[in-house]
């Protein structure tokens, strides 16, 4: 994929995007838990809000966006803040095509020269392509939730994986602010 371009998410420009790749994944998969599709409005405050923090990037080729990948806070509680959770979604016509690498590698990449110390992510199961993408990506499962989520009439299992991204032992500074394109 030698034209992929990886960039920082722009609201305006990509919201509808975002939530065109999104919508099937609600609508047909329990890959998401969300039940009803978020409009492109919805994608762009969401990516307003979490860009302030973290980065939400986009994968594009020829123009078109193929992917979407971004981190968000892990959890509320002030010593969490080195904790970072992550999520990608890769239009179903790019599947298999190193979209999925190629993103979660920039936007991990961007976490650690932020100061983040640890990304998580949840897989609802079973999804063998997101498990092996996240092991691949030095990912190691933690735990699972049984019967955490209800969704199309059943209760499912999410996985929980998790990447250290720094050495153990090395003081934490504060996170910084994500970086963004000239």
């Amino acid at each position: 994929m030698s034209n992929m371009l990886i960039r920082h998410a722009d609201a305006d420009r990509d919201c509808a995007a975002c939530a065109a790749i999104y919508e099937p994944f609600v609508r047909g998969t329990v890959v998401s838990f969300e039940e009803q599709a978020p409009d492109g409005r919805e994608l762009a405050e969401r990516i307003q809000r979490i860009s302030r923090t973290h980065p939400w990037l986009v994968s594009e080729q020829d123009g078109a966006v193929t992917g979407y990948a971004y981190a968000s806070p892990h959890r509320a509680r002030a010593a969490y803040r080195w904790a970072t959770d992550v999520t990608i979604y890769v239009a179903p016509d790019h599947h298999r095509r190193g979209v999925g690498r190629a993103l979660y590698s920039e936007l991990l990449h961007r976490l650690t020269e932020q100061g983040f110390h640890v990304a998580c992510a949840g897989v609802t199961l079973p999804n063998e392509a997101s498990i092996g993408l996240h092991r691949a990506l030095g990912f190691n499962e933690i735990g699972t939730y049984r019967r955490i989520g209800f969704k199309f009439g059943g209760w499912h299992d999410v996985t929980w994986m998790q990447r250290e991204l720094r050495p153990r032992g090395v003081p934490p500074q504060e996170p910084a602010q994500p970086e963004r394109e000239g």
